[in-house]
This record gives structure tokens, sequence and C-alpha cells, in this order.
């Protein structure tokens, strides 16, 4: 099993949580989207697999660099 962390490319506000821990996911599916400067900025799944740990909520101001979900895959 490997893991893909998402971690954010720039700092701002996370806008709305599509996804929960534990749901399955599949290769670009929508995970959540920031808002950053007044403009959304979607995040999408690096592969597919389950979300293994979601470490953002809405309203939730983040850093760059923060990781804010993983993705684990059974390969």
């Amino acid at each position: 099993m490997s893991e893909h962390k998402i971690e954010l490319e720039t700092g701002g506000t996370v806008w709305k949580v599509l996804v929960k821990q534990g749901d399955t996911v599949a290769d670009g599916q929508e995970l959540f989207i920031m808002e950053v400067m007044k403009m959304e900025v979607p995040y999408t799944a690096p592969a597919s697999g389950v979300v293994t740990a979601l470490n953002i909520a809405e309203g939730d101001v983040m850093q760059e660099g923060q990781t804010a979900a993983t993705v684990a895959t059974g390969s």
C-alpha cells in the first residue's frame, strides 16, 4: 500500500470539504476546495484509493506546505 499526501500549494481558507476520512475516491476526484485571494482552488485525488487522513475542516486557515489529506492506494 502506498500513501499520497496532498500538500497545499498556497495558503488560504478551506472553503468546502467534499470527502471524509474512510471515503473511497477516484483518481482526479475533487477532495476539497480552497479559497485563495477570492479564487476557488480545487484539490483532487492524485490516485484512486481511500482517504486515510483528513487534516482540514471548512473554515480552517491553512499555510502553504501543510498536509491537508492522505490517500492510500492498494499498489
